[in-house]
């Protein structure tokens, strides 16, 4: 199986090349990426807690889905492919916004991202991929929001960013 490639952009999005998504990682280059929000008719929001064994942030609760565009898809695309792969549905997606962010992680690899955000509606539970998904939860704004003042270390860095940009932008 070939290595997984992401797309390279500087920061207006122009395509500027590929990478091996590892390499990429542990140089900290920008790459393109997507986050996924879904909630359902109560206006709940869908989490998964990532597997235990990921490369980085494993066991961590974090938006419905995310990954990276493989080369000649577009970021739409992707987020459909993946949400059926990591959490086993497809809904209507629509593109909220796009920030750039920059992490570094205590294992020395870094995310620095060009993340554009699908808001989507699905009112049942995931038959989730337990590979790349520990578990699951529907959760209230309200309580989500309790839950990043109290325990911020149990949500993904680039998760809180999005909420920070989604409560900001909304």
């Amino acid at each position: 199986m070939s290595p997984e490639m992401v797309i390279l952009v500087d920061e207006n999005d122009n395509q500027i090349g590929f990478m091996e998504k590892q390499e990429a990682h542990e140089k900290g280059v920008l790459h393109r990426a997507f986050s996924i929000l879904v909630f359902n008719s109560k206006g709940e929001l869908l989490l998964q807690q990532r597997a235990l064994n990921k490369y980085h942030s494993g066991g961590l609760w974090t938006n419905t889905c995310c990954s990276h565009p493989r080369q000649g898809e577009t970021t739409e695309e992707a987020a459909h492919r993946r949400l059926k792969e990591e959490m086993g549905f497809d809904c209507p997606l629509k593109l909220h916004q796009s920030f750039i962010y920059k992490a570094p992680f205590e294992n020395g690899l870094t995310e620095h991202e060009l993340d554009y955000i699908y808001i989507g509606q699905y009112d049942e539970n995931p038959q989730f991929n337990p590979i790349e998904v520990h578990t699951f939860k529907w959760i209230s704004m309200e309580e989500l929001y309790t839950q990043l003042t109290l325990e911020p270390k149990q949500f993904t860095v680039w998760f809180k960013m999005i909420m920070d940009h989604y409560l900001t932008d909304k």
